[in-house]
């Protein structure tokens, strides 16, 4: 074998291979501090890609929760509204019983009348009052018949018909014209990533409908002034619990939905973050394997290296 002092074959091998051990036990390293296996491109390109869609479901996945339980906050509220009126419709169905009968006169049906129509105030303040984050609920703005938005200073009501059921809004962009909508989802399917809520009007005007015209008073609607009135009104206030009911079971329906949709949401979560962490994060027993091979192999590379830059040496006995 040639002995050689300007190249150092071995120890030119020696250093290819120290750099390549040396490199390993940085990416080991790299992976045990920060517990993923992908840290950049250069790891996994695919991988990382995959790793990147998943991540941004799961994040929107996590707000879709949040709007849920957002939207059953706000059914909580108009809800609860309704139970209060529900208890100013009874007294006002107890008052037109009351004022019903014959052993009352004219003036002590005025009377009962005032309270009457002071219950039926309430319930308009009440339907008028109730908001959540700024948005009222059950004063009809929300129903099936409503746009939900202003019909002047320019905002259109006439739906292009490409667009079905929608409206342009003043921006230039449009949106459905019925109640709340509930977005969850990780896209904009309306099967799959939201729904509406619709809230009738629970004004007087909603409750007693077809009974007058719209400007017409709820006391002037329904009235307890008579007795013949206040038979009347009997069967009103019945078809108007009824109607206010029926909303309540509604209410009570899509918070039930909405739980579920919540159920669904976290166990769509919980799964993907599960493929997630199988997609990117490091395996610590493996990877702890491999960092104890990779630093055996570096300090070998680096004792060898010493090695390989002595062999020069042996030329000096030839020389002497």
């Amino acid at each position: 074998m040639s002995l050689f002092i300007n190249n150092n074959q071995f120890a030119t091998v020696a250093a290819g291979n120290l750099g390549t051990h040396y490199a390993n036990l940085g990416t080991s390293i790299e992976r045990l501090t920060t517990g993923l296996r992908i840290n950049s491109a250069a790891d996994d390109a695919a991988g990382l890609a995959v790793r990147e869609t998943m991540r941004s479901d799961i994040t929107v996945l996590n707000q879709g929760v949040r709007n849920a339980e957002m939207a059953i906050n706000l059914l909580q509220t108009a809800e609860g509204a309704m139970e209060i009126i529900d208890e100013k419709l009874i007294r006002m169905k107890e008052l037109a019983e009351q004022a019903a009968t014959g052993t009352y006169t004219h003036q002590q049906r005025q009377i009962i009348h005032s309270e009457f129509a002071a219950m039926a105030a309430e319930i308009d303040r009440i339907a008028q009052s109730t908001e959540f984050a700024g948005r009222k609920l059950i004063d009809g703005t929300l129903s099936t018949g409503s746009t939900g938005y202003p019909t002047t200073g320019g905002w259109l009501q006439t739906g292009n018909e490409s667009l079905g059921s929608q409206h342009f809004l003043p921006n230039g962009e449009y949106g459905d014209d019925v109640g709340v909508k509930i977005h969850f989802g990780t896209g904009n399917e309306r099967a799959e990533d939201y729904y509406f809520i619709n809230i009738e009007d629970m004004t007087t005007n909603g409750l007693f409908r077809g009974i007058g015209d719209a400007s017409t008073s709820a006391s002037n609607k329904v009235s307890v002034s008579t007795q013949h009135s206040a038979q009347i009104a009997l069967e009103q206030i019945d078809s108007a619990i009824v109607a206010k009911e029926k909303n309540r079971a509604y209410l009570g329906s899509m918070m039930n939905r909405l739980s579920n949709t919540i159920a669904s949401l976290d166990s769509q979560r919980e799964n993907l973050q599960a493929a997630e962490s199988q997609v990117s994060d490091v395996d610590l027993a493996t990877e702890m394997t491999e960092f104890t091979k990779n630093q055996v192999l570096t300090q070998s590379a680096v004792a060898m290296l010493a090695q390989a830059n002595s062999l020069p040496q042996m030329a000096l006995r030839l020389l002497g």
